[in-house]
């Protein structure tokens, strides 16, 4: 998934490559082994090298993911006049719980696994930094309510999932009227935001089961 922006946009993600807050020109979700062909290579310099071959210039926020391209998923509506989109590839091979024993003790390791469930938030009005927070959390609760309805379970602890390890997020903030200010769940924005995360997200792990939504005009 490679999208590429006709002027920068503001992100707010959790990604590899140039998470953050950030002004960002792409943003990319790479495909790789679960085994790194390149282990003298960071995810970081991966994806930098990535970005540097097909000659993309400006900043790139780059995620990372071995999931099967036949998980990604595309899910969007339009709502009086606002475009909401969501898309999204899920790879389960390390889902977790959220308090499960880490297999990293040291407090500043970073995971080496990539399974992955990757979600790119975007939309065409105009988002405060507040409301982009409050997307990822709407998102990371819908990310586990669509893990709870599919009965996903930690190998660690066997309990319901509530994500992987190695998730990322990443909102991209739109240029156009009206500006969000609030998203969550007392607000047609949220309401729209989640349906279209669960039902993805659900969709991508168990394509038979994606409950049919009602469309607002």
């Amino acid at each position: 998934m490679h999208l590429a922006f006709q002027t920068p946009h503001l992100i707010l993600n959790s990604a590899v490559l140039n998470g953050g807050l950030v002004e960002a020109d792409h943003l990319v979700n790479l495909r790789v082994p679960k085994e790194n062909p390149q282990p003298c290579h960071t995810p970081e310099q991966t994806l930098q090298n990535f970005c540097n071959v097909n000659g993309w210039s400006g900043t790139t926020v780059g995620m990372m993911t071995s999931a099967s391209i036949n998980s990604f998923r595309i899910q969007q509506r339009k709502v009086q006049g606002v475009d909401i989109v969501v898309m999204l590839t899920t790879g389960l091979a390390n889902a977790r719980r959220i308090g499960d024993p880490a297999e990293y003790r040291k407090i500043a390791t970073l995971p080496a696994e990539v399974g992955t469930i990757n979600l790119a938030i975007l939309t065409s009005a105009q988002l405060t930094e507040a409301a982009m927070v409050e997307i990822i959390m709407m998102a990371t609760e819908a990310k586990t309510a669509a893990l709870q309805n599919a009965q996903i379970l930690s190998p660690v602890s066997n309990q319901i999932a509530t994500g992987t390890g190695t998730d990322s997020t990443a909102v991209i903030s739109g240029k156009s009227a009206p500006t969000i200010r609030y998203c969550g769940k007392h607000v047609l924005f949220g309401e729209v935001l989640g349906e279209l995360l669960i039902d993805a997200i659900t969709d991508s792990i168990l394509p038979d089961k994606t409950p049919a939504r009602k469309q607002l005009a």
